[in-house]
C-alpha cells in the first residue's frame, strides 16, 4: 500500500469523518488543505479529476508583483500581491521561483508620453517591492535601457525605431502545476489525506456526499466545516456563488522561432495604455506568449481551447515588436484558463474586474473561497480556513493560528543551498533538496541504473523517467494524462506529448509491477 501521507486516486481507505472537507486541489484548494492541517485539523481534501486540472495550469507561470493591479487603482491588491511574491520566492519556494528579468522595448508605436507612464509604473512596481521588503538581491531595481543594451538582452528584437527599453523583474515559476502538486504534497506530509478522482455529490456545511471515480462507489463524509475552493466550477456547489469566468490564453512557441531570447518581453500593444503581450522564455526550449482577457458564456468546459482570433492577436502584436514575422505554423501548442472572477453586477469588461479574491459562506454553511490569483494563493486559504473556523460548529475547534507564511514546502531551501547540490539541474529546479528522492525513489521501485533513469525519454523533450515515475509513487498519477499534462507539463506541445507517451506507460507498469512496500 501507498503510505499515508502521499496522494492517492480514489476513495479507498479515506476518513469518512474529519475537521474540514476540501473541495477542489487547484492551488486554492491545496493551499486550503495545508493552511488547516498545519493548525491542527484533521482535513480530506478532493478533485473529482487530478491535482491542477482546472485554471491553475493555464496561468503564465508568473509569480506576479500586483503592478497591473495598481495601475487599476487596486492598491490593497497590488500591496498583497507583492507581499506574497516575495514570501513565495523567499521563503516558501525558492526552489520553484527565481528572478525574471523583463524587457520593456520602446519601439516607434510607443509614444514619449506612454514611456514616462510605464517609467513611473515600474518605480511604482519597485514601491510594492520595497514595502513587501522583498530584498533587492531577490529582484534588483528598474533600470532604463539604450537601444543597443535591449538589443543585447533581446536579439530578435526588431531594431528599426527601436529607441531603448526599461528592464525590470518579477517572479517566475518553474511550472504553475508544479507549485500546486509540492503544495499538495506538503500537505499530505504533514497528515492531510488528499484525494484525487473524488467527485463531490452534494456538500451542506457539516456533509459531502462523494462518489469514487475508479469504482463508482459512494461514501458520505461528516465535517466540521467545508470549503469550496472549486474555481471556476464552485457555483456548482453553491447557487449562491455567480461568477463571470474570462478566458486567458497563451502560445507556445519553440525557442529557435525567436532565437537568443534569453529575457522576457513585454510588447506593448498598438494604441493601448498599459496593456501588454507576454513573451516568456522558458526553460525547456520553449516561449510562452499570452495573454488575452475575453469574456465565457455558457457552460464551463473541462479543458478550455484557444480560439484562432485570439491567436491572430497574440501573434500580430508580438511580431510587430520582432525582427521575425511569426506565423500560424510557429505555434508548437496553445492553451487556454479560465479565471474565476466573482460577478460585481456592474456590467462592463472581465478586464475590469478586480482580482482580489472573496470568501463567501452560503446558506448550507459552505465556506467558498473565489477570484484572486495564483500569487496570492496562501493568503486565500488563510482567509478561507479563518472564515470556516468562524463558522459553527467548527467556532468550537481547537486550532492554532495560520502558519503557511514561515513555512516552507517540500523541497524548498535558500538559493545558495539549491545551487550546491549535486543532483541533476532539471530535478533540483523542479524538485528542490527532494531532488535526491526522485531518483533514490526511481532506483528503489524500478531497479534501473540511474543513467537510464535520468535520460530524456525522447528527443528534445527533456523529461526523465525518473520523474514520471514519481508521480506515480509520490504525486498521486494515475494515468498518463495526468503525468503528461500535469505533473510534467509535457502535453503542452502535442508532439512532444505523443513522443512522451511510451515513457508514460513504462513508469505506470513499473511502478504497478513493484513489490506493494515500494508503491
Amino acid at each position: 500500500m501507498r503510505s499515508p501521507e502521499r496522494i492517492t486516486p480514489g476513495l479507498a481507505g479515506a476518513p469518512t469523518d474529519v475537521d474540514l472537507v476540501v473541495v477542489g486541489l487547484g492551488i486554492t484548494g491545496a493551499g486550503v488543505a495545508l493552511d488547516a492541517v498545519t493548525r491542527g485539523l484533521s482535513v480530506l481534501a478532493v478533485d473529482a479529476h487530478d491535482l491542477a486540472y482546472g485554471t491553475s495550469r493555464w496561468s503564465s507561470k508568473l509569480v506576479h508583483g500586483g503592478l497591473r493591479y495598481l495601475a487599476k487603482g487596486q492598491v490593497g491588491v497590488a500591496h498583497e500581491s507583492a507581499v506574497e511574491r516575495g514570501v513565495l520566492m523567499e521563503v516558501t519556494a525558492p526552489h520553484l521561483t527565481r528572478p525574471m528579468p523583463v524587457v520593456v522595448p520602446l519601439t516607434s508605436s510607443v509614444t514619449r508620453a506612454q514611456a514616462a507612464l510605464t517609467s513611473v509604473g515600474l518605480r511604482a512596481g519597485d514601491a510594492l517591492r520595497r514595502g513587501a521588503r522583498t530584498a533587492v538581491e531577490t529582484l534588483p531595481r528598474p533600470r532604463r535601457l539604450s537601444a543597443t543594451e535591449t538589443l543585447a538582452l533581446a536579439p530578435p528584437l526588431r531594431p528599426a525605431g527601436l529607441r531603448g527599453g526599461m528592464l525590470s523583474w518579477d517572479g517566475q515559476l518553474v511550472d504553475d502545476a508544479r507549485l500546486v502538486t509540492t503544495v499538495a504534497r506538503t500537505a499530505a506530509a504533514h497528515g492531510a489525506v488528499v484525494r484525487t478522482r473524488a467527485r463531490v455529490l452534494g456538500a451542506t456545511g457539516t456533509e459531502v456526499r462523494l462518489r469514487d471515480e475508479l469504482t463508482g462507489a459512494t461514501t458520505t463524509v461528516t465535517a466540521r466545516a467545508v470549503v469550496n475552493a472549486a474555481g471556476v466550477w464552485a457555483g456548482e456547489l453553491d447557487d449562491d456563488v455567480v461568477l463571470r469566468p474570462s478566458r486567458g490564453t497563451h502560445l507556445v512557441l519553440r525557442a529557435d522561432a525567436l532565437p537568443g531570447l534569453q529575457v522576457s518581453v513585454f510588447a506593448p500593444v498598438p494604441g493601448g495604455t498599459n496593456r501588454f503581450v507576454l513573451v516568456l522564455p522558458q526553460p525547456d526550449g520553449t516561449v510562452y506568449v499570452g495573454l488575452t482577457d475575453e469574456p465565457v458564456d455558457g457552460p464551463v468546459p473541462d479543458v478550455p481551447e484557444a480560439t484562432e482570433p485570439e491567436i491572430g492577436f497574440l501573434l500580430d502584436v508580438v511580431s510587430a515588436c520582432f525582427a521575425r514575422q511569426l506565423h500560424r505554423s510557429d505555434v508548437v501548442g496553445a492553451f487556454a484558463g479560465l479565471r474565476p472572477l466573482l460577478e460585481s453586477g456592474a456590467g462592463g469588461s472581465t478586464a475590469d474586474l478586480s482580482r482580489k479574491h472573496a470568501v463567501l459562506v452560503g446558506r448550507s454553511g459552505v465556506v467558498t473561497v473565489v477570484g484572486g490569483k495564483l500569487t496570492t494563493y496562501r493568503r486565500m486559504a488563510q482567509d478561507a480556513v479563518d472564515a470556516a473556523l468562524a463558522t459553527p460548529p467548527a467556532a468550537g475547534l481547537a486550532a492554532g493560528p495560520c502558519r503557511t507564511r514561515a513555512l516552507p514546502l517540500l523541497g524548498a531551501a535558500p538559493r545558495d543551498r539549491l545551487a550546491a547540490l549535486e543532483q541533476p539541474e532539471r530535478l533540483v529546479r523542479r524538485y528542490g533538496t527532494d531532488a535526491a528522492l526522485v531518483l533514490a525513489d526511481a532506483v528503489e521501485v524500478t531497479g534501473l541504473a540511474e543513467d537510464e533513469l535520468l535520460a530524456p525519454v525522447a528527443e528534445g523533450v527533456a523529461v526523465t523517467l525518473a520523474e514520471l515515475v514519481f508521480g506515480v509513487t509520490h504525486e498521486g498519477a494515475h494515468d498518463v494524462a495526468d503525468l503528461l499534462d500535469r505533473r510534467t507539463r509535457v502535453g503542452l506541445v502535442p508532439a512532444d506529448r505523443a513522443l512522451a507517451e511510451p515513457a508514460a506507460r513504462r513508469a505506470l507498469a513499473l511502478v504497478a509491477g513493484a513489490a506493494p512496500g515500494n508503491r
